[in-house]
């Protein structure tokens, strides 16, 4: 019987000391490095969530690449809403700073984009509440960069920063 209690005090002890590892190895991997994310809604379609209805892309989101703010043009990033600090979206970087962009319905037909901010759209452009309703985005809400879809199985891959045809910034030597 005594022999149970002190096996059963072990296991305890072991567990509990693994937890105490676990947990703040897990927290900082989650917030320094990567963690998952579920992308829900039809602003990004065709790319993300392509056939719409009840089935969502799961997303890997990398926090370590852009610890520095770096993103380049067609990057998918996970930013926190301007318009909902609790809310995170899922956009397309269209510009980056000093970029003169045309825009879809924003108040100003053309916009340079400020110092310290980028310009993001969704996929689907009458489906996406993104820089045409709020303008610029502050560098400092980005959040992470989507690198692979992993979910659904059938859609693992990695996610390619691309530009979709006629966006992105303007070309200021054309207009010299």
């Amino acid at each position: 019987m005594a022999q149970q209690a002190t096996a059963g005090r072990r296991y305890l002890r072991a567990f509990v000391s693994g937890f105490f590892v676990a947990v703040p190895v897990t927290v900082t991997v989650l917030d320094r490095l990567a963690y998952v994310a579920r992308v829900e809604g039809a602003s990004m379609q065709p790319f993300l969530n392509p056939g719409g209805g009840s089935e969502c892309d799961v997303v890997l989101l990398n926090r370590w690449s852009v610890r520095n703010f770096q993103v380049q043009r067609g990057d998918i990033v996970s930013v926190l809403s301007p318009k909902n600090p609790q809310q995170k979206i899922i956009k397309r970087v269209i510009g980056l700073e000093g970029d003169f962009i045309r825009t879809l319905g924003y108040k100003n037909r053309y916009v340079r984009v400020p110092d310290g901010h980028f310009w993001i759209e969704g996929d689907h452009h009458g489906h996406s509440l993104d820089s045409n309703s709020f303008g610029p985005v502050s560098v400092g809400l980005l959040h992470g960069r989507a690198s692979h879809i992993i979910w659904p199985p059938s859609r693992w891959q990695r996610i390619k920063p691309t530009l979709p045809p006629n966006r992105g910034p303007l070309d200021t030597d054309e207009e010299e």
